[in-house]
């Protein structure tokens, strides 16, 4: 039984591995999409913080003016600390499909081979668009700053989302006024004019082929509605650069969060919610890797925000794998509340399996949003994918195919939507 069950698990594996995908998030730089040494990959936040963890001193990796090389010869020193971790696999997965490497470790002996192999390799003038058909992308979605001129880049394959974190946390700071005002041409003054300057944001990612809406949100945040009469003074206080109250503060970035979710409904944008990051709690770790999850965040803090606008659909990741839960139940009964991936520290495959299992018995099947990658660089693409592919085609197996006796064709149509065709239709692509 055990045999038959391996044997289905990696028929289903190999059907989903056919599907082409569209990533409905990275940090993907258009420009630079493809890695150009292995220090891109390594450099990659999450071996830098796992070698940290492991004892390689933050000035070792991020001293200033070292070159790649030098930097990929220190972390390789600690990967054999690292060997047991899944982000390991996605390092010799990449390494053994794109760079034809054939060992099943990174050492001291083998690396530099390795080095200059993915060296000649990257520096092919096609290998962009290798990365892209080998790992199966159709396109892939940026995270845009509100004032990314969205030119020199080919905005159906790398489709543009307008990303809002500085405009609701940082509209204090003057650098983020004078983005603001060089972007839309306008200087802000009252709640009128602020929302003026924010549809010419939603006008201008609208015309370039913008998708989505997105913020990340930190555990403490509860959106609200903030009428005119109250933000106003604030505004004018803010814009002479007068110090703000912790509540003042807290007021702005309601009155500019619930002014975006109203501008997706106009201009009809799904708005993505990560939730739960607390910022700096490790202050010491290297770039990218101070943050964690905070679980005392609950999604009851944006019941006001879900039930004012059923008219946005609102993709949620969560950092927590104990958050999950809450939003399936939330998925369950909210009609415009949508499950998105697995977020960062819920990116292992133990969490995936959970989380996905939970999902796919609970929430409607056109309501889920099976994976994105998060990448900074195209070849992460694969290795997280196919992570998602075993662990889905697993979940498909047992809880599908042997539990309730579908046929394969069926529960790979059930994959194929949670891994495509719902991205293409909550984002319109």
């Amino acid at each position: 039984m055990e045999i038959m069950s391996q044997a289905l698990t990696q028929r289903l594996t190999d059907e989903l591995g056919k599907i082409r995908l569209v990533d409905p998030h990275s940090h993907i730089n258009p420009h630079a999409a493809a890695s150009k040494t292995l220090a891109d990959i390594l450099g990659y936040h999450y071996y830098t913080e796992l070698a940290h963890s492991a004892g390689l001193p933050r000035e070792t990796i991020e001293e200033p003016g070292l070159g790649p090389k030098d930097k990929v010869a220190r972390l390789v020193t600690k990967l054999p600390e690292l060997e047991n971790t899944v982000q390991y696999s996605w390092l010799i997965e990449m390494c053994q499909v794109f760079f034809d490497f054939d060992s099943e470790t990174v050492t001291a002996q083998n690396w530099e081979r390795l080095y200059d192999r993915a060296a000649t390799k990257m520096a092919l003038p096609d290998w962009e668009e290798q990365v892209l058909e080998r790992s199966g992308l159709d396109a892939v979605f940026l995270t845009n700053d509100f004032d990314d001129p969205l030119t020199g880049f080919d905005t159906r394959r790398y489709i543009p989302c307008l990303r809002t974190d500085d405009l609701v946390f940082h509209l204090a700071k003057p650098e983020t006024q004078q983005r603001l005002a060089k972007a839309s041409g306008v200087e802000f003054t009252d709640t009128a004019t602020l929302r003026g300057v924010i549809g010419k944001l939603f006008e201008h990612f609208s015309r370039n082929g913008a998708r989505a809406c997105a913020i990340s949100l930190p555990p403490d945040f509860t959106p609200e509605p903030v009428v005119a009469a109250a933000a106003d003074p604030i505004l004018r206080k803010l814009r002479n650069q007068q110090p703000l109250s912790s509540e003042e503060v807290r007021l702005v970035s309601c009155f500019v969060f619930w002014t975006l979710a109203e501008f997706c409904v106009e201009f009809k944008l799904p708005f993505d919610l990560m939730i739960g990051v607390n910022r700096r709690v490790y202050e010491a770790g290297v770039y990218q890797g101070q943050d964690l999850f905070d679980q005392r965040c609950s999604l009851i803090q944006y019941r006001r925000l879900f039930n004012a606008f059923p008219q946005v659909v609102f993709p949620i990741s969560v950092l927590s794998h104990a958050a999950n839960q809450e939003l399936v139940s939330y998925s369950w009964i909210f009609p415009n509340v949508v499950t998105n991936g697995h977020w960062w520290y819920s990116n292992i495959p133990a969490y995936i399996e959970f989380d996905t299992r939970a999902r796919l018995q609970a929430v409607p099947q056109t309501k889920q949003i099976g994976y994105y990658s998060d990448m900074y660089k195209l070849e992460f693409a694969l290795p997280k994918f196919a992570m998602y592919r075993r662990v889905l085609a697993n979940v498909l197996a047992s809880d599908f195919v042997l539990a309730r006796g579908w046929s394969e064709d069926r529960a790979i149509q059930l994959g194929n939507l949670v891994l495509r065709g719902n991205v293409e239709r909550i984002f319109s692509c």
